[in-house]
């Protein structure tokens, strides 16, 4: 099952493709974007994320991918850039276009019993990301089998999944993408919990009496994607991404623990100019209302 449809940045397009328990999102950008990253999850499983520091040489991003299946669903990716490759679009050194597709999983093994996204799923979710429909939120995709409230125990896990937000600075768009997979609750702007652990709070910690002692129950993972239309470089980008994650310790509780793969990733399509620091406010803003409308 895919779904698919536009992403609220010109030019940019976002899909999805749906299976098992698990999922591949999948996001295009247009010729000339540009992209970085910053991991602060203890636990990543991510595929070119080096390459987006933004010390490398190669400054472009052609696709983005987000999927579950931990380590090994980021074969999804060997889809997209199969996809891309065929149209043409990538790096280009002598031997023709290498398409520059990062890639960062979800830990969603248990949810989805083992099911693990490959590279006909990325392909999939790619080709759905074309199609002009509206772009399905909440258990779709790579957030299919995603949850969130696990620090007390699995079993008092609640749904997670996939939500989108976007924001206007300066007559730029700033919008963000996340999959919500947190050992932490997902708290609201006022510090209520928007969704979290259903345990009682007098009940131990499962398997051990004390949380975060055991972390093959707990792997997790919540990334978020923030894309905007302004004009920035490489290391403007990765100001943003540094940016994004002050949205997940505003959403998450707790955020970034050695448990989780924790990942931001920012691209600027170029289209507008906008003040660097108002981009970076909003970036931390629409991070953590994506983060909560994924929860809900």
């Amino acid at each position: 099952m895919s779904g698919s449809g536009s992403f609220p940045i010109r030019g940019v397009r976002a899909g999805h493709c749906t299976r098992d328990g698990t999922g591949v999102t999948v996001l295009l950008f247009p010729d000339g974007s540009v992209g970085s990253a910053e991991v602060r999850g203890g636990a990543p499983a991510t595929r070119e994320i080096d390459l987006l520091e933004p010390t490398r040489t190669v400054a472009r991003i052609d696709a983005l991918v987000f999927a579950g299946g931990s380590a090994f669903g980021l074969a999804a990716a060997d889809g997209v850039v199969r996809d891309l490759a065929a149209r043409g679009q990538g790096y280009v050194p002598a031997a023709g276009p290498v398409p520059i597709v990062p890639a960062a999983c979800i830990f969603d093994l248990v949810e989805s019993d083992g099911a693990r996204p490959d590279a006909d799923d990325g392909e999939a979710a790619a080709a759905s990301a074309r199609r002009d429909e509206a772009l399905p939120t909440g258990r779709v995709g790579a957030g299919t089998g995603a949850t969130v409230g696990k620090w007390r125990g699995r079993d008092g896990a609640v749904p997670g999944g996939v939500g989108v937000v976007w924001a206007t600075v300066d007559g730029a768009r700033v919008a963000a993408l996340a999959v919500v997979n947190a050992i932490g609750d997902v708290i609201a702007a006022d510090g209520q919990v928007v969704a979290g652990s259903t345990a009682s709070e007098t009940a131990p910690a499962f398997p051990t009496p004390a949380p975060f002692e055991e972390d093959l129950h707990r792997a997790n993972t919540t990334l978020a994607v923030v894309v905007t239309d302004a004009l920035c470089d490489k290391g403007a980008c990765y100001l943003l991404a540094q940016s994004a994650h002050d949205g997940f310790a505003r959403a998450l509780r707790p955020a970034h623990t050695r448990f989780d793969g924790d990942l931001a990733v920012a691209v600027a399509t170029g289209a507008v100019e906008a003040h660097l620091d108002r981009l970076r406010i909003a970036a931390a803003d629409v991070v953590a209302d994506a983060i909560r409308a994924a929860a809900r």
